[in-house]
């Protein structure tokens, strides 16, 4: 698979929910680093998918969207060793999930993403 269709295939993973995407394009050294969970493996990353899930169902209570996730302002770099670095903006709609996502990709895959979420101050 070329680095772009990596990078296609994990993002119509967080775009339809569906974690079987994410896995067939990640490498086998994948992390996914979210502030409050920590740094998942590949192999946890599953479950802490499904458990993101469970947060949004209920959070959503029943409504129906057409994505799981929006994500939009996609850029993306090609550094001098061939890998891809990306950032975007995700947004879960009907939540109050949204931030950023910075993600490395190479010819073996998606080898990390590290993602920020955006939070307004009281105050």
């Amino acid at each position: 698979m070329a680095i772009s269709d990596h990078i296609g295939t994990y993002a119509q993973g967080w775009v339809t929910g569906d974690s079987g995407c994410h896995m067939k394009s990640t490498a086998d050294s994948f992390y996914f680093d979210d502030p409050n969970a920590g740094k998942i493996a590949k192999a946890d990353f599953e479950s802490y998918f499904a458990a993101l899930k469970l947060a949004v169902d209920e959070i959503r209570a029943g409504k129906a969207f057409d994505n799981f996730m929006d994500i939009t302002e996609v850029v993306t770099k090609e550094e001098d060793d061939g890998t891809v670095t990306v950032w975007c903006w995700w947004a879960i709609a009907g939540t109050p999930f949204e931030g950023t996502g910075l993600i490395k990709v190479a010819d073996a895959g998606v080898l990390s993403e590290v993602i920020c979420y955006y939070g307004k101050t009281v105050g």
